[in-house]
């Protein structure tokens, strides 16, 4: 479902040219219902204290190859889950269950992003261990996803230095909402034309706050630090006290109530 007319349908019975107008009416709602699915999500992942990660790249940055050798090296300390977005196919989610760890394949179809409801039926599915990490990796695309806040904890870019340094300008709206940045297949730096240095300045630029990590998923060089990083935000298993359980149940059950409410399956 894309920003500029709210599609994602083969049909959706309009032309986009001359409705500025209901574009933009149409836009405003569509965010408007996903900033209000993603704060129940937020509200979830905290009550859960589920540190959710939103992995957002163009096509082929190596989201997945990323994943997979994050997860190797935490699945042993931290419980681990995947929310996989793809317009087709469920390969990555494949991939992700052969390293050990429960995932959840959503297909967008046409769609070029994931939305927070999405996310949030996921997650009811997936159940997300408490404590632990859950990692949503986004349908590969620089643009749309920019504009859907999922409820996630930090939203990571992941750029290769096989797709040129100049990544950070030609698509600001991502790179400002990202906290963190990750510069994946550094091992093929030798045999590319990328200034690093110059991308991570203009990356900084337009976020000052931003995090970043040098890394080769491949080869492992640079993952100890992206994976100190994640461990010193999850809270892990813990014990969670009797009362805490409770309102956190109390919470839950308020939440559906809003929702059945909502789909007009419950009266207020």
């Amino acid at each position: 479902m894309c920003t500029v007319c709210g599609c994602g349908d083969d049909e959706h019975g309009h032309e986009h040219h001359g409705k500025n107008t209901r574009q933009v009416s149409v836009e405003t709602d569509l965010l408007a219902q996903n900033d209000a699915h993603a704060q129940n999500n937020r509200a979830w992942f905290e009550r859960e204290r589920v540190l959710a990660l939103n992995l957002v790249s163009s096509p082929g940055s190596g989201k997945t190859s990323l994943l997979t050798a994050t997860i190797e090296r935490l699945r042993d300390r931290l419980p681990l889950a995947v929310i996989e977005g793809d317009q087709q196919t469920s390969r990555d989610a494949v991939r992700i269950r052969q390293a050990g760890v429960p995932a959840v394949q959503i297909n967008t179809g046409k769609g070029c992003h994931l939305d927070a409801h999405r996310v949030g039926h996921a997650c009811e599915d997936l159940e997300p261990p408490k404590g632990g990490i859950l990692f949503i990796e986004n349908v590969g695309n620089l643009v749309c996803p920019a504009a859907f806040d999922l409820g996630e904890a930090f939203r990571v870019v992941v750029l290769s230095v096989t797709e040129g340094d100049d990544k950070p300008f030609k698509y600001p709206d991502m790179f400002q909402t990202s906290r963190v940045m990750i510069v994946n297949k550094l091992d093929l730096l030798p045999h590319v034309d990328f200034d690093l240095d110059a991308c991570i300045e203009q990356a900084r630029r337009l976020n000052p706050e931003m995090e970043v990590f040098q890394l080769s998923a491949r080869t492992g060089q640079g993952m100890e630090a992206w994976v100190q990083w994640l461990e010193d935000r999850c809270s892990g298993p813990g014990d969670v006290s009797e009362g805490q359980e409770l309102e956190a149940l109390r919470q839950r059950v308020a939440e559906l109530e809003s929702r059945l409410q909502q789909a007009g399956l419950m009266k207020s």
